[in-house]
């Protein structure tokens, strides 16, 4: 049949960390679980590979999130715990681009739009987003281009 589904391999984990006892990373399975199933009850189909992974990297987006609150509120233990939550999910998440990769994007895109001023700026965003499709953080490219529009 071939390797099982990324669904298929996050029930499996599940239950291997369910046997081991490993507390942290059954928890930040569960969550993926549910993220999973409440997408395919939004989308109305089982959820392909691809779109799992963009669920994936929605909840690891959520964890870097509350990193950065808790770190600012001066939590470093609930830092720690969503950090390995992090861990957990990052392989079930789509591969992100290296900065290089990310800034041919911006080029690429600014030169297609034609964008020479910090109006231009959404045009810009938005043609590097949808090529990107989730590969890349959303405020980092956004700083990257604000930087190219303004300097």
């Amino acid at each position: 049949m071939g390797d099982p589904t990324l669904k298929a391999q996050v029930r499996e984990q599940m239950t291997a960390a369910l046997r081991v006892g490993d507390k942290v990373r059954l928890g930040a399975l569960r969550m993926l679980a549910a993220s999973i199933t409440n997408r395919e009850k939004e989308v109305l189909h089982e959820l392909s590979d691809e779109e799992v992974r963009e669920v994936a990297g929605k909840e690891v987006k959520r964890r870097n999130e509350s990193i950065e609150a808790f770190e600012s509120a001066g939590r470093t233990e609930l830092a720690e715990k969503e950090r390995a939550e992090r861990e957990v999910l990052e392989p079930f998440a789509p591969e992100q681009l290296a900065d290089a990769e990310v800034d041919a994007l911006i080029d690429g895109a600014i030169s297609a739009t034609g964008a020479t001023s910090m109006r231009d700026m959404g045009k810009v965003m938005g043609a590097v987003m949808a090529s990107a499709k989730g590969t890349v953080d959303g405020s980092a490219v956004q700083r990257k281009v604000r930087e190219r529009l303004a300097g």
